[in-house]
């Protein structure tokens, strides 16, 4: 029986995307509503310190683990080198903090403000594009494993890798070092199915974001090509459990090929709309819930 732990990301809390969304919500309470919703540990975020020596001692306070943070990817625009010496110093944090992997989303031929421009106005590589792309990727993920915090690759909306057939050529061309974060929400909302996604590719999934969709706002985010943003704010996005994902379906499949990583609840909302602790709690308390009956066993400790 495998065991995964469940964790958050304080973007239920604090948006560093939108400063208005949470903005001035401290740290402290983000961390403290964290342990009391019952999660083991917390991706990073804007607000947390960025020196192990001053972070390590607040996250041990709260009995809480590092999980990852997110790291704006260059690969596609820069060399290996330059972009493996640019995320040094987050991997050293990460590196610090116990951290296992690292979020990585390549945010290459981006636009200032592409979180408000219109879904379908994203950058994408040719079907040319992607050997040389792989082989780049891989290299890097490989510097990433050697240094010590292996690569958990962000399919993300807006960027070069969305929908599921380009995570699909997207792990065609790739090394084993090139690990899959694969997250529910971010499938769904690009046309994808989750479902398949993880069947497709649970061999290389390395870290899993747990979002869930509300029907209506994605189908009518799609119809009228929203900005990411924008359907955000509408409620796209909830916990696990309060959407139509078919969450069972999709941690047995984790289970039965014996993911043993992190679950995290990453569902941002607009906080004033979804009250950050109550939406945390129904998360942690519906993903426990799920994984158990899917298998698992749940780690409730940070270690």
């Amino acid at each position: 029986m495998s065991t995964v732990r469940i964790g958050i990301n304080p973007i239920t809390w604090t948006n560093d995307d939108v400063p208005e969304l949470g903005g001035d919500t401290p740290l402290e309470t983000c961390l403290a509503e964290t342990k009391q919703a019952g999660y083991a540990g917390t991706e990073l975020g804007g607000k947390f310190p960025r020196q192990s020596a001053v972070l390590k001692p607040i996250m041990d306070s709260y009995g809480l683990a590092v999980i990852s943070g997110w790291y704006d990817g260059r690969c596609d625009e820069k060399e290996v080198e330059a972009e493996m010496e640019a995320i040094g110093p987050h991997l050293q944090l990460l590196k610090d903090m116990g951290a296992r992997h690292v979020v990585y989303a390549d945010t290459s031929r981006g636009r200032h403000g592409a979180i408000w421009g219109p879904i379908s106005q994203r950058p994408a590589l040719t079907a040319g594009e992607w050997p040389a792309y792989g082989k780049k990727l891989t290299k890097l993920a490989e510097k990433m494993a050697d240094f010590g915090v292996r690569m958990a690759f962000h399919h993300h909306m807006g960027t070069i890798v969305e929908t599921d057939t380009e995570v699909g050529l997207m792990m065609k061309h790739t090394g084993e070092a090139v690990g899959l974060l694969y997250d529910t929400g971010h499938s769904i909302f690009s046309g994808g199915n989750p479902l398949q996604l993880v069947k497709d590719h649970v061999k290389r999934i390395v870290h899993v974001h747990c979002k869930d969709a509300r029907k209506p706002i994605l189908e009518k985010a799609r119809r009228e090509d929203m900005s990411f943003m924008g359907a955000v704010m509408e409620g796209i996005f909830t916990v696990p459990g309060d959407g139509f994902i078919d969450y069972p379906s999709i941690l047995r499949v984790l289970a039965d090929n014996n993911y043993t990583g992190w679950l995290v609840v990453e569902a941002e909302q607009d906080p004033k709309k979804a009250h950050p602790l109550t939406y945390a709690t129904m998360g942690f308390n519906n993903l426990k819930r799920m994984a158990e009956e899917a298998g698992f066993t749940v780690n409730t400790g940070k270690a």
